[in-house]
């Protein structure tokens, strides 16, 4: 691996930290405002900002409106853009957004691309991703999906129960999985559906009240009752619903650890800032070990991290499946996010705790990340199956 980064890439990351400096941050204390993140006019004008200093869309290739960077090379475009949870929004790289057109892109056919992809490209509509199901439905374990798409002449019909389905709430289509053929494992017999969000048979029960701050759309309830789709509706072929989620969730939880890097990087330069400037016991915080301790722990994890992502951001760029390393990456810079956080709170104190920091919104919705994209345990697991395999004998 090659660790110079690019100047074409480190000008757009210099250009991004800008933008999301000087026209995003200032706008968080708007967030509050609405359950969307932002007033739909003022991210309206954000993103044509965006669009105007030539930031849109850094993952898609430029026949899509976006800047064509490779896996790699959004690393750190998509860091700096993290640097507020308003920044991958502006962008349009947030997700589920972000992770269904990367979706799209590689397995859409012609009219699939024209009806979804290219609006969801451009910023005009937004899109939600619904697998998760509740109990007995399948989380962390696909093999207990119990959404079903049953054959009825030309059509499928759809009956199941979803939630946690990002993007959800008011999303213009949904990709649902479902499982298409209950006599083989899931791996074989689910499949991926296109549906409009208007479609009859869609019922969007509620939209799940969560820890932290609510991305746009939200996360969802949702059941299909006599959902009717055509043939036409599938993503990719019958029974390659498993392989495409895995298709998309590589990247996806790269992608994640990036922009939760950027949040991460900040809380630390709050802390830092904070105890430079606070007194107690007649020196400077910065002047006692426990803190220096705390912030040099924060800038080694975060270190670590940064080469994790960028070593399996590699692999997968040249063709490696790159499971484990991503299962070790997710898991990693999960944990580390919430660790710098948590410090970064400990050090500015009263302040840290206080809604005048970001930080304890950053603290409520940064736990949700050890869990969505894989909880942590399951990676364990991952990663310790091969560990197994390789010297268990």
């Amino acid at each position: 691996m090659d660790f110079t980064t690019p100047p074409h890439v480190h000008d757009i990351v210099r250009r991004v930290t800008h933008f999301v400096n000087a026209e995003v941050i200032p706008l968080e204390v708007h967030a509050a405002d609405t359950s969307d993140g932002l007033p739909a006019p003022m991210l309206a004008d954000l993103r044509a900002k965006a669009k105007t200093a030539g930031l849109w869309a850094p993952q898609l290739p430029t026949e899509l409106g976006g800047m064509g960077l490779s896996l790699s090379e959004i690393v750190p475009v998509f860091e700096a853009a993290g640097r507020s949870h308003l920044g991958p929004l502006a962008l349009n790289c947030s997700a589920p957004d972000e992770g269904n057109m990367h979706l799209l892109h590689m397995f859409a056919n012609e009219e699939q691309r024209e009806r979804y992809l290219k609006p969801l490209a451009a910023g005009d509509i937004y899109s939600g991703f619904a697998m998760t199901e509740p109990h007995p439905g399948a989380g962390s374990d696909p093999n207990m999906l119990r959404t079903s798409a049953a054959r009825d002449g030309n059509d499928w019909i759809i009956n199941g129960h979803k939630w946690w389905t990002s993007g959800g709430d008011g999303a213009a289509f949904l990709l649902i999985m479902a499982r298409t053929n209950p006599d083989v494992a899931t791996s074989k017999g689910a499949t991926i559906f296109i549906a409009p969000a208007d479609t009859p048979g869609i019922e969007v029960v509620r939209r799940i009240p969560i820890m932290g701050f609510d991305d746009l759309g939200g996360h969802a309830e949702i059941k299909f009752h006599e959902l009717r789709l055509p043939q036409s509706a599938i993503l990719g072929q019958e029974g390659d619903g498993f392989a495409l989620t895995q298709a998309r969730l590589g990247p996806a939880r790269l992608t994640h650890c990036m922009r939760w890097t950027g949040i991460a990087q900040r809380a630390l330069e709050i802390a830092t800032h904070y105890a430079n400037m606070r007194e107690a016991f007649g020196k400077h915080l910065t002047e006692h070990q426990s803190i220096q301790w705390m912030l040099a722990d924060s800038a080694i994890e975060l270190h670590a991290g940064r080469l994790m992502i960028q070593q399996a951001a590699w692999l997968l760029e040249n063709g490696d499946q790159a499971r484990q390393e991503a299962s070790m990456c997710k898991v990693f810079v999960a944990e580390t996010v919430n660790r710098v956080i948590d410090r970064a709170i400990q050090i500015c104190g009263g302040l840290g705790i206080s809604r005048d920091l970001p930080l304890s919104k950053w603290y409520e919705a940064a736990r949700a990340f050890r869990i969505y994209d894989g909880a942590s345990e399951v990676h364990r697991m991952v990663v310790a199956r091969r560990v197994i395999r390789a010297y268990g004998d």
